[in-house]
């Protein structure tokens, strides 16, 4: 029912001639979705291994039942304003659709962030009483409140559940089906035809692979739970620590939630906050994405040199090309993604195109292999079971967020929480900034992605564009310090998920994992000060920019690491610091800075290769270079 009813919208099909108001089909995507949450989603652990409660039932029931009259009614809710004066039964609907939606985010989110959207839900009856004059708005009594949230444009219906109906559903069916295609394995394949016989290879594969997942799926956990499981036996056999080798996974997979083209739920709630088409914003992501992945592999290659890893057979150019060749179908849906979203600049119909055809292609495959038709519908029906579930859960999640933008915009304190921050800081954006940082990570280590950035999108990027930051780079910044906390103690879900698959201890994994996604620290603050790394500036400028920032993750790459890339030798503290150094001026979005950081870097690197080759000259090397790098002596 909730595809048919998101596709009757994407493509205005009006199927049996009825063309449904905003609100009614917002209703009718929680009455399709809101169920399968109590059904999916157990109400506590121990629950989760028994039948279906009885409770749960009549939740479900209930869901289905409140969401569906109130979508039979939207006409009703506008024309007579029962947001405002609902009859007794809407308030009694409205009052039991808050507490369904809080119920179903417990579930879905956690009890953290329910907590908050309760605390922000409840908010407007007491107004007028809060002691902070910033906070004092008027107050609503808790029927009104209940109508409000229920049957308002700016709550329950509001912008983050808008963008999920119309948009997001379609990208979250792709996703599935990527995976329930054979998309995975695809993947890995692809990765390790690509870098699986160079130095480290085995990392680096973990890379791609993670990366190009995250593509598609948006959660650094489910990308670790995916490809871990592959790659990191891979890269333990390759001679990579346990706590190394899950630090590369999460990481990678961790970068994969702000990877375009799909990234995470919180990047399409931009094209709604911000008012930019969806490719805009996967554009703007790219820049800061690559250079992520390019730390990342920068530190595992300065990792191989120094354990003196070797890379495997030079015949991978003809496997690679036999894997492109034999995943044609994954290739094509990416690219054809891509280019539907930059040519028809459609964000609600593309994705339901690309999943079409992949429909067709495992129909097509499944006929041409001969199989029983119970195969294929055991094939589809698990499907839209994930398709289901996911769907779902995001919804969920969703619909408990837009109750904090409903308790804020409902009292008007929205207007001026970004005036009020700006003067409390004197206009200084570094301020805002730090304070952004800090405060993202913290709600991150207990709300999800997109209601972090839903929260601090009302609150502090409307602050930062009003000091004069370019309003992607502002809500893009909130979002990439939002998912540090996948990676940083003490919570570092995906590095604890990682550690679990390499059974390796998971807070020193964690700490790994920082240092090797040490780029997504730095980069969001680059961005917000030099708009080119989000592609908000001319074609020249961009490419300048990009290549200062490469050239100042290599060099802190190297730093981190410690090992000196080109010039084949460990960094002893002092040119490890003068590197480091060299790296950040490098990424300072100044041009004399960079040019002065990529010259002092480079001569660096220069002086130690030629120490380095003298110190190599003067010894007769112990072991050949086919079985092992020769040991380059600590300078």
């Amino acid at each position: 029912m909730g595809t048919t009813v998101a596709l009757n919208r994407a493509f205005d099909l009006n199927l049996g001639g009825i063309v449904l108001l905003k609100n009614s089909f917002l209703f009718f995507i929680l009455a399709a979705f809101l169920p399968i949450v109590f059904i999916a989603f157990a109400a506590s652990k121990s629950a989760a291994s028994r039948r279906l409660p009885v409770y749960d039932a009549v939740l479900a029931s209930t869901a289905f039942t409140v969401c569906f009259a109130l979508g039979l009614n939207g006409e009703n809710i506008i024309t007579q304003g029962w947001d405002f004066n609902a009859p007794t039964w809407g308030t009694i609907a409205a009052i039991a659709l808050w507490g369904l939606v809080l119920e179903a985010l417990r579930r879905t989110a956690g009890m953290v962030v329910t907590v908050i959207a309760l605390a922000f839900s409840l908010y407007p009856m007491v107004a007028s009483a809060m002691p902070w004059q910033v906070l004092r708005g008027p107050s609503f009594s808790l029927e009104r409140t209940a109508q409000i949230h229920a049957m308002g444009s700016d709550s329950i219906l509001g912008l983050p559940l808008q963008v999920t109906g119309t948009i997001l559903i379609g990208f979250l069916i792709f996703g599935v089906i990527l995976q329930h295609s054979g998309g995975s394995q695809f993947f890995y394949d692809l990765a390790q035809a690509a870098f699986g016989r160079y130095r480290g290879g085995s990392a680096k594969v973990s890379i791609f692979s993670s990366g190009l997942m995250g593509m598609v799926s948006g959660s650094a956990v489910s990308n670790v739970l995916t490809t871990g499981p592959m790659t990191i036996p891979a890269m333990k056999r390759s001679g990579f620590t346990s706590r190394y080798a899950a630090a590369v996974e999460a990481s990678a997979s961790t970068g994969g939630t702000i990877t375009p083209p799909l990234m995470g739920s919180a990047a399409f709630l931009m094209v709604s906050f911000i008012g930019v088409p969806y490719s805009d914003i996967a554009l703007a992501a790219a820049i800061p994405a690559f250079l992520f992945f390019l730390g990342i592999f920068v530190q595992i290659d300065a990792y191989s040199a120094k354990q003196g890893f070797v890379g495997g057979s030079r015949s991978g150019a003809s496997v690679l090309g036999r894997t492109l060749v034999g995943g044609w179908p994954y290739v094509t849906a990416l690219v054809g993604l891509v280019a539907l979203l930059v040519l028809t600049q459609d964000e609600t119909q593309s994705p339901f195109w690309v999943v079409a055809f992949l429909l067709v292609f495992v129909v097509g495959r499944h006929l041409t292999a001969r199989r029983s038709g119970g195969d294929l519908l055991k094939i589809l029906f698990e499907f839209m079971l994930d398709a289901g579930k996911t769907i779902a859960q995001i919804v969920g999640i969703i619909a408990g967020v837009g109750l904090i933008v409903g308790g804020l915009s409902m009292t008007g304190v929205s207007l001026s929480l970004a005036r009020e921050l700006v003067s409390s800081v004197g206009g200084s954006v570094i301020l805002i900034l730090l304070a952004g940082a800090i405060t993202s990570f913290v709600l991150g280590m207990g709300m999800t992605v997109s209601a972090v950035y839903v929260l601090l999108a009302i609150v502090m990027a409307p602050a930062l564009v009003k000091l004069g930051v370019d309003p992607i780079a502002a809500h893009l910044f909130v979002i990439y310090w939002a998912t540090v906390s996948y990676i940083t103690p003490p919570v570092a879900v995906a590095a604890f998920a990682a550690s679990g698959i390499a059974k390796s201890p998971a807070m020193s994994t964690a700490f790994i994992a920082m240092r090797l996604g040490a780029v997504k620290y730095l980069v969001p603050f680059a961005f917000v000060y030099n708009p080119a790394l989000v592609a908000q500036a001319g074609l020249g400028e961009i490419a300048y920019t990009v290549l200062f920032a490469a050239a100042g993750v290599f060099f802190l790459g190297c730093a981190f690491e410690g090992w000196a890339i080109g010039g084949g030798c460990r960094l002893t503290p002092i040119p490890r610091a003068l590197v480091g150094l060299a790296g950040l001026a490098a990424f300072i979005p100044e041009p004399i800075s960079s040019v002065s950081g990529i010259m002092f870097g480079a001569a660096i690197i220069a002086f130690l290769r030629t120490r380095s080759q003298k110190h190599k000259d003067d010894h007769v090397p112990t072991k050949s270079r086919a079985d092992r790098m020769t040991p380059a002596q600590t300078l």
